[in-house]
């Protein structure tokens, strides 16, 4: 992996962006490497894009700063690409990939085909940030840097408790820990606050949870006209197909939420499962133990499909 400086060479412009529907690494990688630059490269013209990122957040420094909007006709001597499997995952930010000069990748999905001229991707990487601070020198790593990337870092790896959390993952995080970040904060913050509605709804999802493949299997899911009822968005639902894996007995969880054109974003959770196995049948992908894919139809049908097409990964 070379260093970020060395990527930056001759570089005048740069733009970056996580995948759509940003989570805590998406947006800890990408403001994590755009704080580096604000601070170290101040020549260089840079920008951050992003979807709309979740109000828990917006503690992170120059969170601010980026942008929603992404109009044509921009061109950038490099793209980076953060915690994104491929192309279509980069959303509205996909055209300045494709017409920057030069396209970097740094990313953990076991999903992802190594869709830029310089990739680093490791699948059993905790998260992009864990990528990220390896990439950037460790004396320029601010306070303000280490916060983005324990914050991405801990959303990832389930506070440290998935598999994908390994002495590189804790040793990294202590490094972190060393410029005098609020951790603690930092974790309830992002891990525990939950706002009424968000309580609500979790509560919904559980009770109306079901079992399937003799318990091998839980579903849980939420329609718009539900959504609405709660008064809740798609940004309110983090953590709630991970409660649902939390259940004994279960190989999988499935978490489904209507979107705006109709469709169900499928979200899911494993104890062992290849989920990013059930992911690709559908189009998605992800990781061994956290995966994702969307799916047009009745619910009740693609649940249906969802039962048969996990059997099939359980079974085999």
């Amino acid at each position: 992996m070379q260093k970020i400086d060395e990527v930056l060479k001759d570089v005048k412009s740069v733009a970056m962006s996580g995948h759509i529907r940003p989570d805590g690494d998406a947006i800890g990688s990408a403001l994590a490497v755009y704080n580096y630059i604000k601070d170290n490269y101040p020549q260089i013209k840079a920008d951050v894009y992003m979807d709309e990122i979740p109000p828990v957040y917006d503690f992170m420094h120059r969170a601010g700063e980026i942008k929603n909007d992404r109009p044509d006709g921009l061109k950038y001597d490099l793209f980076i690409a953060l915690d994104c499997g491929d192309l279509n995952r980069l959303g509205q930010s996909a055209k300045y990939f494709e017409s920057a000069q030069k396209t970097l990748c740094i990313d953990h999905h076991i999903s992802n085909k190594n869709f830029a001229q310089i990739n680093y991707i490791y699948p059993d990487a905790s998260s992009a940030c864990q990528l990220v601070y390896k990439v950037l020198d460790e004396d320029k790593v601010t306070k303000e840097i280490a916060e983005c990337l324990y914050t991405g870092m801990v959303t990832d790896s389930g506070i440290f408790q998935y598999s994908s959390t390994t002495s590189e993952t804790m040793n990294i995080a202590g490094k972190l820990m060393d410029t005098g970040i609020d951790f603690n904060a930092i974790v309830d913050r992002v891990w525990n606050l939950k706002t009424y509605a968000q309580n609500r709804v979790l509560g919904k999802c559980l009770s109306d949870s079901r079992l399937y493949l003799d318990g091998r299997l839980i579903v849980s899911y939420i329609t718009a006209e539900e959504m609405k009822k709660y008064g809740v968005t798609h940004q309110d639902f983090e953590g709630i197909s991970s409660s649902l894996r939390n259940t004994e007995g279960v190989k999988v969880a499935a978490f489904l939420n209507e979107m705006e054109d109709g469709s169900f974003k499928i979200s899911l959770r494993s104890n062992g499962a290849n989920v990013a196995e059930i992911a690709a049948l559908y189009g998605g992908g992800g990781h061994v133990r956290a995966a994702g894919a969307s799916a047009f139809g009745r619910i009740e049908d693609i649940v249906e499909n969802l039962v048969k097409n996990t059997e099939k990964v359980l079974d085999v």
